[in-house]
Parts: structure tokens; C-alpha cells; sequence
């Protein structure tokens, strides 16, 4: 097989794709409702100055008397042989659920039992990236040599695969099928699926180690080693706004995510800060510290994690230190520390719309808070290693956590009322 090209037809799609797919169009969406709310607005365009390990438990069996460790856990796979590095879960209902492991593996399984439904093979390194498409008929798995398969989950078959440098990210556009990924070279790369044509953003020859799509599919915010974002257009393949230097991070950026508005972005770096972007004006405006190192945890204050509250005009900032910041977006402030016996690696709001948010930590807890009052609302336990990455179902009533201890769990969430 071609490493470019796939095999297989392409599927046959709506006639609002038509521009979208045409060497990866992505102009066809409608323009932004001048009437929805826009938290940006309520900011403007000021220029604001800046605000001022655990260890790893071994891996084993997780069921059965011997464990002393409370089991939260409606369901889990334990299908892997070493850390389970990444999951998803399809959002369009089917109860399917991808991880992605250190022994060059992939999974699908059901949610509800942790049964295995298909395996992944054909990698040579760690399988790092995992995805689902928007439309739940295929998902993507990448190692890091740079390895990438696309597989139909209709038939469980391979679809198309691509053998490039280095992955680090990978993610479906959201309502097409087109693939993006960010490789250690510094270029983003985004494919047709399943017939492989492509197209390439080069970098500035420093590493890429995220990137999030914006709402409309239109443009990309990526960050890198070095400290830069970059906001690319994925029509035009150009970068549009570079935050870099004063208006950039000082250290490598660890996490990226965009608001529903089009306009605000959040980025979390190991420099200990968070910083919210405006991307239609290219400025910075604001600055939120995740607080000082804190040494009874580790050494680093490095912010792992960051999310925008769709619902509420809430930031969410998750740090190594095992602070979690609740901060109003509108006036800068800092309203609640949430504070964690551990660090924090992902953070997400819940997707239903309410105030709360997850956090999942490196003790393989996975915490609720109600950012309101600032308040644990509840915690749902069961690993003996440190949680790696973590997915939320569409409805914010399931969550699934990826684990170094080889496991990949289930916890059905009984949330307060709304």
C-alpha cells in the first residue's frame, strides 16, 4: 500500500462536503450567527499584563480481594500489556471505546463490559493517538515512529495508513472526514480519508506538541517546543497569527484549547502559565499562574491541562503543583484554587452544559468540581498507577481513563442536579 494513499472508495457524502473535500476545501462552513454570545466581546481587544511525581505504582490485575485500593469502576479493559497512553470514546452513542498502548497496540472495546471488539495491529512503536471520526465510522490510531492507520468500523478493516517522521498529535476535523496531525519536525499535515490527498503546513523547525481545531473547522491553533502558537488557516495552509516571544509562552506548550465562539483560545505551558488568546486579533489577553512549584507534590508547576467552559465564562487551568484555577474569563480573576494532593494531567468541563469539571490526577483519581462554589462534588477511584489521558461522553455521564498501570477503566458519573 501506497504510504500517502490508502485504499478503498471514498464514502459517499452530503453535498454540503463537496467544497470541503475538494483537495480538502474547508470554506464551505456558514459564517458565525452575529447573534450568539461571544465572550471576546466582553473583553475587547485590551492588552493585559502578566499575573504575577507522584510515583508509579506497578501495573497488575486491578480485580479481586488482594487490592486494597477502593474499585469505583463500572467496567474495565485490560487487554494491555504495558501503559495505556491514550483513550477515546465515540460521541455518536455506539458504546465503542479506543485506547492506545505502549506495546504498539491498539483496542476497540465496548464501554459497557470492557469487552474486546478489534485490535489495532500493524505499529512498531507506542500507539500514542487514538480518535474517532465525528460521524463514529471510523477512528485513527498513530504511534510515535510516526505509523498511521485509519480503520472502518464497519467491517474492522484497515482503511488507509501513512508512515511519516514522528507523530506527536493527531484528530479528525469535526464534521468531515480529514485527518490532522503534528509531527517533531514542526509540520502539520491533514489528509483526505480514505484517498490520502494531503496537504502540509510546514513549521518553523521546532517541534509541534499540540494542537485543537477550532468549532468551525476553518482554523487550527498548535503549539510548540519553543513556546510559540500558531493559528493556521486550513484553507489557505498559512499561519495567520504567531504568539511568540512577549506575547508567547517562555516554555514548551503542553496543552490547547478553543472556545465554541471561534475566537478565544486558552494555552497551558510548562512555564506555569496559561495564557487566553484572542486569534482574530493576534493578541494576549490575559495571563493566569498556576502558583508557585509546591514540594510536597514535585517540582515543577508546569500546567499539564487548560479548558474553556462553553456554558459559563469559566477558564479551567490544571498544574503539576495540583492546583486547579477556576478563573472568570470576562474579568481576569482567579476564583477558586482547587487544590490536589497530586498533579493534574487532564481537565475537562462536563459537556452537558452545567458547572462542573473533571480533573484526573496522577494518584489514578479522577475528581468532580463544581467551579461555582469551588467545591469537591465527588471522586471516583480504582487504578494503582498515575491516569495518562481521559475521555468524557457526549452526554457528561460516562468517563473513561487511560492508566499506567495497563488498564483502562470505566466510571458511571452521579452528578447533582444541574
Amino acid at each position: 500500500m501506497d504510504s500517502r494513499n490508502g485504499g478503498g472508495n471514498d464514502p459517499v457524502l452530503p453535498e454540503e462536503y463537496d467544497e470541503v473535500l475538494e483537495v480538502i476545501d474547508l470554506d464551505d462552513q456558514d459564517d458565525q450567527d452575529p447573534n450568539d454570545d461571544n465572550v471576546a466581546n466582553e473583553i475587547g481587544d485590551m492588552d493585559l499584563e502578566n499575573y504575577e511525581e507522584y510515583d508509579e505504582s506497578e501495573g497488575g490485575e486491578m480485580e479481586g480481594a488482594e487490592s486494597d485500593i477502593p474499585d469505583d469502576a463500572e467496567a474495565w479493559f485490560t487487554e494491555h500489556t504495558g501503559s495505556v497512553f491514550c483513550c477515546d470514546v465515540d460521541q455518536t452513542g455506539s458504546g465503542l471505546v479506543v485506547t492506545g498502548g505502549e506495546d504498539d497496540k491498539g483496542y476497540i472495546w465496548n464501554i459497557a463490559d470492557g469487552t474486546k471488539v478489534s485490535e489495532c495491529t500493524g505499529h512498531k512503536d507506542s500507539v500514542t493517538c487514538v480518535s474517532f471520526s465525528h460521524d463514529g465510522t471510523m477512528v485513527a490510531t498513530g504511534d510515535m515512529s510516526g505509523i498511521i492507520k485509519v480503520w472502518k468500523l464497519d467491517k474492522m478493516e484497515e482503511a488507509w495508513s501513512f508512515e511519516g517522521s514522528d507523530l506527536e498529535w493527531l484528530m479528525w476535523h469535526h464534521s468531515a472526514p480529514v485527518l490532522l496531525g503534528g509531527t517533531a519536525d514542526g509540520d502539520l499535515w491533514m489528509w483526505k480519508i480514505p484517498s490520502g490527498d494531503c496537504k502540509t503546513m510546514q513549521g518553523h523547525g521546532c517541534q509541534t506538541t499540540c494542537g485543537k481545531m477550532f468549532p468551525d473547522g476553518k482554523r487550527c491553533c498548535v503549539g510548540y517546543e519553543d513556546g510559540v502558537i500558531k493559528v493556521w488557516d486550513l484553507k489557505q495552509t498559512a499561519a495567520t497569527h504567531s504568539f511568540k516571544d512577549n506575547s508567547g509562552h517562555s516554555g514548551g506548550i503542553t496543552s490547547i484549547d478553543c472556545h465554541e465562539d471561534n475566537i478565544l483560545a486558552l494555552s497551558g505551558s510548562v512555564d506555569g502559565t496559561a495564557k487566553l488568546l484572542n486569534t482574530n486579533s493576534g493578541k494576549v489577553l490575559a495571563t493566569f499562574s498556576a502558583g508557585p512549584v509546591n514540594s510536597d507534590i514535585g517540582d515543577t508547576n508546569s500546567v499539564e491541562a487548560v479548558a474553556l467552559c462553553n456554558s459559563h465564562p469559566f477558564a479551567a487551568v490544571g498544574s503539576l503543583n495540583g492546583a486547579l484555577g477556576i478563573w472568570d474569563v470576562p474579568t481576569q480573576t482567579l476564583r477558586h484554587t482547587c487544590q490536589h494532593e497530586v498533579g493534574i494531567v487532564r481537565v475537562k468541563w462536563d459537556p452537558a452544559g452545567s458547572s462542573n469539571v473533571f480533573t484526573a490526577g496522577l494518584d489514578g483519581c479522577v475528581r468532580l468540581w463544581d467551579a461555582r462554589s469551588g467545591q469537591m462534588v465527588s471522586s471516583w477511584g480504582g487504578h494503582r498507577g498515575e491516569i495518562l489521558d481521559m475521555s468524557v461522553t457526549s452526554d457528561g455521564s460516562t468517563i473513561v481513563t487511560a492508566s499506567g498501570d495497563t488498564t483502562a477503566r470505566v466510571y458511571t458519573i452521579q452528578k447533582p442536579d444541574r
